[in-house]
């Protein structure tokens, strides 16, 4: 188990160290139905080039409903497909485009971090909906927003604790203005407090302070008139945590979306290799048996290294991505993190044109491909 080490990146770049990965072991079929529906709703993406644009997505209207998101934005004929685009503060939508270009479609999701920093000048980290953020979901993209008790760049007296959340000292100066902010957004997002939690305890209080924290800013967000928030908890999915996981869940009245972030680190971390199932299924089986048996869950993050002895090796993986999918029941999103996690050997990001020609491929298939309304 790696120490959590104090962040110092920059807004939207923030990134957490990770855990070693989990043998994982078999999951139950999923129910022929969702497929049935998903056949009958959608229509296949129109094939491009590996370097054209990104595909007109057919987006049709559900037959009679049946395939169209729910209030909680659940997709019910198959799974969102989102990522972390890494970006600066002024180019998050050239950025996401770019990445979209790859894989030649739009993004479901696109997913960016905050942090709890006043919110004064042009500094954006503490700004949830950024005008970069706004005029990427305007363009049929739905947001997650991770908000993290930190102060990137702040002192140490700046960094919230979870039991300052929980007593209200936050209310005034963070909290309520940005639960003002998303209310006047009007469209919904889903919102994270602290992802990883587990990887935060003891430096940012007990599992009991969290939960404190987290409730008091879900029934503050809903005292303010705040209705357009899909509340998703995120947790590492590492079993070794499994203990903590449970003492660190809110409740299924404060959760919206169950999430959890699994990897195949390879030599990232001193790790062995292994498939898109062996790093999903058993967390799946765990959170569905231990934390929710009915909520929409989400791979929050969700990747793989590259082999270089093996240049095949990553295309290969992404390939065997929707097949699993169907088979994880209640998964509803999915997204992918194209990006680097700290340390040596751990560039998580899609290395060569295989293995975006394999990812693009994955990412086309109908079952990813649902209607935003």
């Amino acid at each position: 188990m790696r120490s959590h080490q104090p962040d110092a990146r920059r807004a939207h770049r923030y990134r957490r160290p990770h855990r070693p990965p989990v043998v994982h072991r078999p999951l139950l079929l999923t129910t022929v139905l969702c497929a049935l529906l998903t056949a009958a709703c959608f229509l296949q993406d129109v094939a491009v080039g590996p370097h054209d644009g990104p595909t007109t997505r057919a987006r049709p209207s559900a037959h009679g409903g049946r395939c169209a998101p729910t209030a909680l934005l659940e997709p019910p004929c198959g799974a969102w497909f989102g990522a972390f685009v890494p970006h600066d503060k002024d180019d998050l939508e050239d950025k996401v485009r770019a990445y979209e270009k790859r894989i030649g479609r739009k993004l479901d999701i696109v997913y960016t971090y905050h942090d709890m920093s006043l919110v004064e000048g042009e500094r954006l980290e503490g700004q949830l909906l950024t005008e970069q953020e706004r005029r990427v979901a305007a363009d049929e993209r739905l947001l997650l927003l991770s908000w993290e008790s930190k102060w990137w760049g702040g002192t140490k007296a700046q960094q919230p604790t979870w039991k300052q959340i929980a007593d209200g000292e936050l209310d005034a100066s963070v909290i309520d203005v940005q639960a003002e902010r998303v209310k006047r957004y009007g469209k919904k997002v889903f919102l994270s407090f602290d992802l990883e939690m587990d990887t935060r305890t003891p430096a940012n209080g007990t599992p009991e302070d969290y939960v404190r924290a987290y409730r008091h800013i879900h029934d503050r967000f809903r005292a303010l008139g705040v209705t357009n928030v899909v509340w998703t908890w995120i947790t590492t999915g590492y079993l070794e945590h499994a203990d903590l996981i449970k003492r660190m869940y809110p409740g299924d009245d404060y959760v919206d979306w169950v999430a959890y972030n699994q990897y195949n680190y390879y030599q990232c971390h001193r790790a062995g290799w292994l498939s898109f199932a062996q790093t999903q299924r058993a967390t799946h089986r765990w959170i569905r048996a231990n934390i929710s048996d009915d909520k929409p869950l989400m791979l929050s993050e969700f990747g793989t290294a590259n082999d270089p002895s093996r240049p095949d090796r990553q295309a290969e993986w992404y390939a065997r991505v929707p097949a699993v999918l169907k088979d994880l029941t209640g998964v509803k999103a999915a997204l992918q993190w194209n990006y680097r996690d700290p340390g040596p050997h751990c560039d998580l990001s899609v290395a060569g044109d295989r293995a975006w020609a394999s990812l693009r491929e994955a990412v086309s298939d109908p079952y990813l491909n649902q209607p935003l309304g």
